[in-house]
């Protein structure tokens, strides 16, 4: 706990210095702190700098270009920035479960970094893992970005899962049947090819999926491209079907109605009014927000660096202040699912161990999150006057976001 009181005296004095807001300023100090106390590399990886800054995928890519690679923004700019999609899925015996998308979106991110980037590599699937594809890659110099079900990786101390979500995460180096794995932590994981074949194999649409870098950029970013991606995603159509209401600015409008809702079935007051759907969409709301699939701030202040960077002040400013509108409504969301010190504590102790524990924090990694687990359950579901209130102000902060980000677009 002591340590913990460090932690957060160091993020506010960042704060102070940069004006950035708490969640941003906390990853920077996490980030920094673990790649200071990470041992030094195994020898003969192909790159030497691992773990995840303020976006996971975009740190990815930065890590696997190595030295003269771009700044984690400009990467997360170039691959299609922010993004919004909204979905509330339904199944017979379980909570509502909320699923929010803060990053652009659906586009592969890796992919679509790399291509306007400019840098050259080979995608491929099979039906079964090619390690003589993975090893001739890594002797060649060239890290293997792999899709797979998170949940079966040991030191992210989750269940396994359906393997429905895709993860990305780099093979720099091995040594026998040994794997280097480069997954948020500032130290390489190591792991048996056969337990990550099993995590590689789990993520079925995506089963053995790897791309690989086979060269240095060639020619100009392509930012111009990225940002009329971005701007097309935000304002739709995206998919081209019936499901595009749920994306872009109609996706934040459809969760402001729904925020709203009092009588439909699904209003969130009749959604998740009752203790265990309230706890569930609550905690979701936090961590698709914060966390999952997302930098800090649903991806916006990241955003708004490389607009800056681009030189559209008046467009960054605008997402900046829409980044601040998100992390109010996750703040919102962990400070009524439980006590906001304790609840969130626990989860940045977590992020903690994710960013440095290393292969022994899986054990550690999972407790925590049965911890904050209990304590979201135990905690008191507002009354009906209340709950009404908390879900006003939300639809509240998600029309000023959108707002902000309209005014955005049209000013990139």
């Amino acid at each position: 706990m002591t340590e913990h009181r460090r932690l957060k005296q160091r993020v506010r004095a960042r704060m102070a210095r940069t004006g950035e807001s708490y969640t941003t300023a906390r990853r920077h100090v996490l980030a920094r702190s673990a790649r200071d106390e990470a041992p030094a590399p195994p020898p003969g990886l192909v790159y030497d700098r691992f773990g995840t800054d303020q976006h996971h995928d975009a740190s990815l890519v930065r890590n696997a270009l190595g030295a003269e690679a771009p700044d984690e923004a400009v990467v997360a700019g170039l691959a299609g920035g922010i993004g919004f999609m909204y979905f509330v899925f339904a199944y017979e015996g379980t909570p509502p479960l909320l699923t929010l998308v803060a990053q652009h979106h659906p586009e592969p991110w890796a992919p679509a970094a790399l291509t306007r980037l400019g840098v050259p590599f080979t995608e491929e699937h099979s039906a079964r893992p090619r390690w003589d594809r993975v090893r001739a890659a890594l002797d060649a110099g060239r890290p293997v970005l792999c899709t797979v079900d998170r949940s079966r990786l040991p030191w992210h101390g989750l269940e396994p899962g359906p393997g429905a979500d895709p993860y990305t995460v780099a093979v720099a180096g091995y040594d026998g049947d040994t794997l280097y794995v480069d997954d948020e932590s500032a130290a390489p994981h190591r792991i048996g090819t056969e337990e990550f074949g099993a995590a590689w194999s789990a993520h079925r649409k995506g089963r053995h999926a790897m791309l690989v870098p086979t060269g240095p950029p060639t020619g100009v970013p392509d930012v111009a491209g990225a940002l009329a991606t971005t701007a097309a995603h935000l304002t739709g159509p995206v998919l081209g079907n019936r499901f595009d209401v749920n994306f872009g600015l109609s996706g934040m409008a459809k969760l402001a109605a729904q925020l709203r809702d009092t009588r439909t079935k699904t209003g969130w007051e009749r959604r998740f009014g009752a203790p265990v759907p309230f706890f569930h969409g609550m905690r979701r709301l936090y961590e698709c927000l914060e966390v999952e699939y997302t930098a800090p701030g649903a991806t916006r202040p990241l955003y708004a660096d490389f607009l800056a960077g681009q030189g559209r002040s008046e467009a960054a400013e605008l997402v900046a202040e829409s980044g601040r509108g998100w992390e109010r409504l996750a703040a919102l969301a962990a400070g009524t699912a439980a006590d906001l010190g304790e609840y969130t504590e626990v989860c940045e102790r977590r992020m903690a161990l994710l960013m440095a524990g290393g292969d022994a924090a899986g054990e550690e990694i999972r407790a925590l999150g049965a911890e904050a687990e209990r304590l979201a359950a135990g905690s008191e579901v507002p009354g009906r006057e209340e709950r009404r209130a908390l879900f006003d102000e939300m639809a509240v902060l998600v029309e000023e976001c959108a707002d902000r980000e309209r005014r955005a677009v049209a000013a990139f």
